[in-house]
């Protein structure tokens, strides 16, 4: 009978172990929750048989379970369940003092037995919570990174995905236009969000965020990911375009030339993986006008002219790439201003001139005016009169 009981303590080990290294637990987490569990399932069961104010042990390689009742040194007794004097205390071990705990073993015949099925409810729950909390930290950390992901199905335009050890829904917001996905694709998805909830973790994925592109780039050109070459800033409609400003921190290598590969492969693997996505890659600058004019790209610019109020410019352009540097639809303005952060106002070479024409001729008659005024206050008839007339040729 002994040897079948200890057999049976063995097979409660091992399974503890199983159970960990299946579940990528702590062994000693599990361990402490099935000894919170027998010390639930003590109170629960024996309630009338003394102190309250226990402490279970599993040994952890026997798998033998001890019962300790938990009894505070103090002064005065009130209650001999849960307290001892520091006389009696003194008898048992001289070592103790005040507020220290004596323990004695209480433990229940076939305690073991009556505890399991109490205890099994809770250590299946804690299990549970522990995967969790195993996986929401796993996915926390890929956080505002890329993962691979499996298309399962689609509902009401919605694609839910599988990403190995959980599943993730890609909002039709944040699906790229004209793409389709079909069962069993295996697409990249950039994490946006990762929250901890009661039934896991809810992680928040896109195809159109900008995030993905610049992960994308890290992935791809090696001197982006080491540092020397660093993203600025990036602008994208997803699907269409994107802007991408890049930096050297190293004089001799050339940020866009890393980018774009030998021969163009590090972008156009990018652009394949964005299904055709237009990449412009431009070279930032700390000089805004600079930069500005870098980021009408393929435009060229001829002048770039900052406004007083300091976040508007004009932006002057020869009068066959006005609707380059506009682009279809104002694309490419409405993506240099976001990659910027400037707003920017385009005239043609034409239109500029014609504007300052329009201006000085305003400016001369304002004058003029002016000086008419001047001249009939001060009582000068004759010469206001030939100020009319000149005026009026």
């Amino acid at each position: 009978m002994a040897k079948a009981t200890e057999k049976k303590k063995d097979e409660v080990i091992l399974a503890l172990k199983a159970i960990a290294e299946e579940k990528g637990i702590s062994e000693e987490m599990l361990f402490m929750t099935l000894e919170d569990a027998m010390i639930a399932a003590y109170k629960k069961n024996y309630a009338n048989t003394g102190s309250q104010n226990v402490r279970v042990n599993i040994d952890r390689e026997t798998g033998e379970i001890k019962v300790y009742s938990l009894r505070q040194v103090v002064e005065e007794v009130f209650d001999d369940n849960d307290e001892i004097s520091l006389a009696e205390a003194k008898e048992i071990n001289p070592r103790y003092e005040l507020l220290d705990y004596v323990e004695n073993e209480v433990t229940p015949a076939n305690f073991a037995r009556v505890a399991a099925q109490s205890a099994k409810q809770i250590v299946t729950q804690r299990i549970k919570e522990a995967e969790r909390s195993i996986l929401y930290n796993e996915y926390h950390e890929k956080e505002f990174d890329i993962i691979m992901g499996t298309v399962q199905r689609k509902e009401k335009g919605n694609i839910y995905i599988d990403l190995g050890k959980t599943e993730t829904v890609l909002p039709l917001q944040e699906q790229m236009p004209g793409e389709n996905y079909e069962f069993n694709d295996r697409i990249l998805l950039y994490i946006v969000e990762v929250k901890q909830n009661p039934k896991g973790p809810m992680i928040s994925v896109s195809r159109t965020h900008p995030g993905l592109v610049k992960r994308l780039f890290e992935k791809e050109v090696p001197e982006i990911y080491e540092g020397i070459v660093e993203i600025k800033a990036i602008s994208r409609e997803a699907g269409s375009r994107t802007k991408i400003a890049v930096w050297s921190n190293d004089p001799e290598v050339e940020p866009m030339g890393a980018c774009v590969g030998p021969r163009g492969t590090r972008v156009q693997s990018i652009v394949n993986e964005l299904r055709n996505e237009k990449i412009d890659i431009i070279k930032w600058s700390k000089d805004p006008k600079e930069f500005i004019a870098n980021a009408l790209s393929p435009a060229k610019v001829l002048e770039v002219i900052i406004e007083d109020n300091g976040n508007s410019c004009k932006v002057i352009v020869e009068d066959n790439q006005l609707s380059l540097a506009i682009g279809k639809e104002g694309q490419n303005v409405r993506l240099a201003a976001k990659l910027t952060g400037w707003k920017i106002d385009i005239k043609s070479r034409r239109q500029y001139e014609a504007e300052l024409e329009a201006k000085a001729a305003e400016k001369a008659e304002i004058l003029e005016d002016e000086v008419l005024t001047e001249a009939v206050e001060a009582g000068d008839e004759a010469s206001a009169e030939t100020l009319e007339n000149t005026s009026e040729e």
